[in-house]
């Protein structure tokens, strides 16, 4: 009986010190995201990432971006609830810019010129446009899940001076809670391992017209320039952008949704449901970074943010290595094609797997 019991212990050491070897080997990161939804660009990003089995999310920071940072917040837990993955801490985090705001972009529009989306400001999926603490009903129910009691900023640096130099900051909104962690901690971009950017518009070639005749301007750099202008000046180890440039080449057409719809999984039914064909911005992002041979060609470039406020306040600044002002912008590695079908593929196939850390149970 001494012996069994001794397999027995063996065993379940065994066990743990391969989960905790596993776990270790996995590539750690933050999401950082305003997470409209449900489905949408935002929840399919979110998905990417945390349904691959190379990965380790440490946590769903969401800020205002899409729609308002409460009624993202309810989203993403219940999320989180619908693929089982409650042990994700979703972690709310700035509700306004830092500058900017709704009043002063208004009365920027009457020397300038109307801007066709300004996210929560003037747009809503399924309901009317509301104030930033009213959460309208949720399509995919209310989620029993309650956020974290810390915000954002204090998270972010937490972890970061937790876990120096291991985590991947993955960034697919504005950047307001990015400058909120380096206003209180300078070394925060530094301890982090790498910045990968959904953001910026150098010169797409569309005819969508929110950029046909705006080529610069992007939302999520425009939300809160200030905020990208600083974030753009930190001491990241590497930054990596994935520009309107790059992602107008890709499209969640109806067919890449019937692929995910033949999967049981929670995930792939939860994209069935709610998905709709858009630019698939964020989730790119997301997938390059899986995986960066899906990228055919890049280029480093320095970027920044206008904050001059004038007509060009919150558009892309792009300069070739050389012609850069000199005034501590970074260099910046920028996405510049793709294989298009090996990301779709790529894109099925993490949308349709089942979530990692699921209990059997649940399903």
């Amino acid at each position: 009986m001494k012996w069994v019991n001794r397999v027995c212990i063996f065993v379940v050491l065994f066990a743990a010190c391969g989960l905790a070897a596993q776990a270790q080997g996995k590539r750690k990161v933050i999401i950082d995201q305003d997470a409209a939804g449900p489905g949408g660009t935002d929840m399919q990003s979110i998905l990417a990432l945390v349904n691959s089995p190379d990965t380790d999310v440490l946590g769903i920071t969401v800020l205002t971006g899409d729609a308002w940072r409460d009624e993202e917040v309810q989203h993403t837990l219940r999320l989180m609830e619908i693929i089982g993955r409650p042990d994700i801490p979703v972690v709310p985090g700035a509700v306004f810019p830092l500058v900017s705001s709704k009043e002063y972009i208004e009365k920027w529009e009457s020397f300038y010129g109307k801007l066709r989306y300004k996210g929560a400001w003037n747009f809503a999926r399924g309901h009317a446009v509301h104030g930033p603490y009213e959460i309208p009903p949720m399509p995919e129910g209310q989620p029993a899940l309650k956020a974290s009691t810390e915000d954002a900023a204090h998270f972010l640096v937490r972890m970061v001076r937790q876990y120096p130099h291991e985590i991947t900051i993955y960034a697919g909104g504005p950047m307001t809670d990015l400058a909120l962690a380096m206003a209180l901690d300078s070394q925060f971009p530094e301890l982090s391992k790498e910045l990968i950017v959904m953001g910026g518009s150098i010169n797409p070639q569309t005819d969508d017209p929110e950029f046909a005749l705006s080529p610069s301007h992007e939302f999520n750099f425009w939300m809160d320039p200030e905020a990208s202008h600083a974030v753009l000046h930190a001491r990241w180890p590497r930054v990596v952008l994935t520009t309107v440039d790059i992602s107008v080449k890709t499209r969640m057409e109806k067919d890449l949704i019937e692929q995910i719809r033949k999967s049981p999984a929670r995930a792939a039914q939860y994209v069935a449901k709610y998905a709709e064909a858009n630019f698939l911005w964020d989730e790119l992002a997301a997938v390059a970074w899986l995986d960066p041979t899906i990228i055919t060609k890049w280029q480093k470039l320095y970027v920044d943010v206008d904050i001059d406020h004038g007509a060009g306040y919150g558009n892309t600044l792009v300069w070739a290595p050389g012609r850069q002002p000199g005034l501590g912008e970074a260099v910046v590695e920028v996405q510049d094609d793709l294989d298009k079908a090996k990301f779709y593929k790529e894109f099925v196939a993490l949308l349709s797997r089942p979530t990692p850390g699921r209990s059997a149970a649940n399903d």
